[in-house]
């Protein structure tokens, strides 16, 4: 397909092939040293579930970081480890599962993650932080405008899905021009909460227009990471001194 080769990240990423197995490892161990509570219901469905990680004193409130894939692939168990940079600041962090294309339309996985916001919100006193990474980060900024969210930070974010109706994985996806214009953040008002756009310089070009679309939509803060591709933008998020931590939590 025509856009095939634009929406390839591994493709350019040295040592692609390795980077799964070495997020469901860091995710594994950090699991079994942090005071967590795994698999929690937001639904009936078998993949409407949480996992929500403590922090040492009183939560601050709760960051909710949505994981990608291009809603096709993964789920909450490989980025557990993506929460030490928030806790470590004293906030919680939950972090949900969702169903996964073909079996459902990207318009359905955003109504999973408002429903999960929704029940993590009353479950965690305090205010709601987003944060999500490709396709997580358009659901993030899909669902900027739910009560007591007050700051989203969208990572490499799929801002307008429409041009993956020209890539082969719209056989799964099956976007459509409606629900492209609905489901792309670059079309939707802007958000009354701060949000900061978050992209590594090292992306694919059309993550970087993407990113860089959304900002000037939005007016919003936008960082360009140095050094960083699509697959290690999110790592920020595993210390808690990185920009990307504090951008979510200060």
């Amino acid at each position: 397909m025509e856009l095939d080769d634009a929406y390839a990240n591994a493709a350019y990423i040295d040592g692609a092939e390795a980077y799964p197995d070495k997020w469901a490892g860091l995710a594994a161990t950090f699991r079994e040293r942090t005071t967590c509570e795994i698999d929690l219901p937001y639904g009936e469905r078998e993949r409407e579930r949480f996992d929500l990680f403590h922090p040492r004193r009183l939560a601050k409130g709760v960051v909710i970081f949505v994981h990608g894939g291009y809603w096709l692939r993964f789920d909450k168990s490989y980025w557990s480890h993506l929460a030490a940079g928030p806790l470590a600041h004293g906030w919680a962090v939950a972090m949900p599962s969702y169903d996964l294309c073909p079996n459902v339309r990207i318009t359905d996985i955003g109504q999973q993650i408002a429903r999960a916001i929704d029940v993590i919100a009353a479950r965690v006193p305090g205010p709601v932080r987003l944060t999500g990474h490709s396709a997580g980060g358009q659901l993030v900024a899909r669902l900027a405008y739910l009560d007591r969210v007050e700051n989203v930070v969208p990572i490499s974010p799929v801002a307008d899905i429409a041009p993956l109706m020209k890539t082969s994985m719209n056989k799964d996806l099956r976007i459509d021009e409606d629900e492209a214009r609905a489901e792309s953040p670059v079309h939707l008002p802007v958000p009354k909460v701060p949000v900061t756009v978050w992209v590594g310089a090292e992306e694919r070009p059309v993550f970087l227009e993407q990113a860089e679309a959304l900002a000037k939509r939005w007016k919003t803060a936008h960082v360009v990471e140095p050094g960083l591709h699509h697959f290690n933008v999110v790592e920020g998020l595993a210390d808690l001194q990185s920009p990307l931590t504090m951008a979510v939590v200060s």
